[in-house]
């Protein structure tokens, strides 16, 4: 019998967790083997987290039976799951930012001198031999604030492997990442398996799981769904067990209705925050009724471009023109009233707040207009609530009811929020940096239906990505940056994503600009 397997590694049995206003993971049993690669698949809020902070000691159930190596284990906080082995790689990374490399890799661990103090030296050449073993390659010297963000996730793997984890958790390894980090992610998970490792790894990406998982788990609404082997199990069939539907990974939609110009950009710079030039004389315009997509790996010059569009960076040189006025020196709160709206690519800095509530959230932008003011001076709370409650049923927002913390729901949760009270204030230029990041499947079919229906509706639309299945099926014109140029703006059809991929990589391509 399948519960009697002398190969599992982790067996939770009949798991459930509740919080208030909500039941994270109902009765949920989850087997792994030894030295598989195990996906846990679900919508934004269907529980897989929870149920992965249960696994690694974060959370206590209220109910259920954990085993590890078929030994019934009590987990009350990580410290205990760090002994048995178990590991866990954070979505939102624990690192110190003014520490090094070395010392965030053994803190907590770290290996003493005589006297009992840190044994620096020691911390270092353990941290490189683990770097040289596994393929990481960090500095060990650097610090955490200097390194980018897929190095700063091995600096996360590695503190697991320093701590002799042989059962390891991924949360969502792959929402910050850039292609190319992705790649060499799944790279590193291939590697720990051979090296025996039991990998746990919750995504909404199909493709990654595919390319590294031998079985995968759904769950949905906090219930376990199925267990599938993932090589027999098509890309479509996954998504429809994670959404209970089937989902159309491509948009279909009209001809765009070409309007009037709303945004032009003339020969603009903008400086990074370390005074070095990330935009470099950008000129691009985007009318009524199209959608313009950006199209670059990052860190060539999108976040500022963003930034100086909507008032929160202040440009070195050039014009921002929208409406036909001069708005470049406009505060974030006129440009706002002018009709022009915002998704950050940054949702914790600058899409909401995590210590408001869903409704508190909603009225950010115009909590000050009707009807979310009484007797002109006061807030009204109640209607703040019913709104929320609105867009959340409008835009399948969950993990908010009874006026919980914004903060406390997952990441694609806080995300179709901020897209929610974006889409709902009537703007004439939509801007989305990153829009479907860390979102579900299902969840992006949705985003990506919303974002051509406001184009029909006649807005424009700048859509910031690095997913280039998302430019090329949203997209009516395609503007490729590299270096902080734009370095060819074409029609949709006119390219493919190989061609876009050179050019983005900042080699020339040959074509008909539009």
């Amino acid at each position: 019998m399948e519960s009697q397997n002398p190969e599992w590694a982790v067996e939770m049995l009949g798991i459930t967790k509740r919080f208030p206003h909500v039941l994270a993971n109902d009765n949920v049993t989850l087997r792994v083997k030894k030295n598989e690669v195990h996906a846990l698949l679900g919508e934004n809020g269907a529980g897989k987290s929870t149920l992965m902070s249960v696994l690694f000691g974060s959370y206590t159930p209220d109910s259920g039976v954990i085993k590890i190596n078929q030994k019934e284990v009590h987990l009350k906080n990580p410290n205990d799951a760090t002994a048995l082995g178990i590991g866990m790689v954070h979505q939102h990374f624990k690192l110190v930012e003014n520490y090094t490399v070395a010392e965030n890799i053994v803190l907590g661990a770290e290996p003493k001198n005589r006297l009992g103090l840190l044994d620096l030296k020691k911390a270092k050449k353990e941290a490189q031999v683990l770097s040289d073993l596994y393929g990481l390659k960090v500095n060990p010297d650097e610090k955490i604030q200097d390194i980018t963000v897929g190095m700063q996730q091995r600096v996360e793997i590695l503190k697991v492997l320093y701590r002799k984890a042989d059962i390891i958790i991924f949360d969502e390894p792959t929402a910050v990442l850039t292609p190319q980090e992705i790649d060499e992610l799944m790279d590193i998970i291939r590697l720990l398996q051979k090296e025996g490792k039991t990998i746990l790894l919750i995504t909404h990406k199909l493709n990654e799981i595919k390319a590294v998982a031998e079985r995968c788990s759904i769950l949905r609404r906090g219930q376990m769904i199925d267990t599938v082997d993932v090589a027999s199990t098509s890309e479509e069939k996954l998504a429809e067990l994670m959404v209970g539907r089937a989902v159309n990974f491509h948009i279909e939609k009209a001809a765009p209705k070409i309007g009037a110009t709303l945004l032009q950009v003339q020969n603009l710079s903008v400086q990074n925050s370390r005074g070095i030039t990330a935009v470099d004389n950008l000129s691009l315009e985007v009318r009524a009724g199209e959608v313009l997509g950006i199209a670059g790996v990052d860190g060539n010059g999108q976040s500022e471009f963003v930034a100086a569009l909507t008032g929160l960076a202040k440009p070195s040189s050039g014009k921002i023109i929208f409406k036909g006025k001069d708005i470049t020196n406009l505060s974030v709160r006129q440009r706002i009233e002018m009709g022009m709206a915002h998704v950050s690519e940054d949702r914790k800095r600058f899409g909401l707040v995590a210590e408001f509530t869903v409704g508190e959230n909603a009225a950010l932008k115009n909590y000050y207009k009707e009807p979310f003011v009484k007797n002109k001076f006061f807030l009204d709370k109640e209607a703040m609530e019913k709104n929320g409650e609105e867009l959340s049923a409008a835009f399948d927002i969950r993990g908010g009811e009874g006026g919980a913390e914004s903060g406390a729901m997952s990441g694609g949760n806080q995300q179709k929020l901020i897209i929610a009270r974006e889409l709902s204030m009537g703007a004439s230029l939509l801007i989305f940096a990153q829009p479907t990041r860390g979102l579900d499947v299902g969840a992006i079919e949705f985003i990506r239906k919303k974002i051509i229906a406001e184009r029909d509706a006649g807005k424009a639309v700048l859509l910031v990505s690095f997913e280039l299945d998302e430019i090329m099926n949203l997209c009516d014109r395609i503007a490729t940056i590299s270096k902080g140029k734009i370095v060819g703006t074409y029609a949709a059809g006119e390219v493919d994503e190989r061609q876009i991929g050179m050019m983005m990589a900042g080699k020339s391509f040959e074509g008909v600009k539009s």
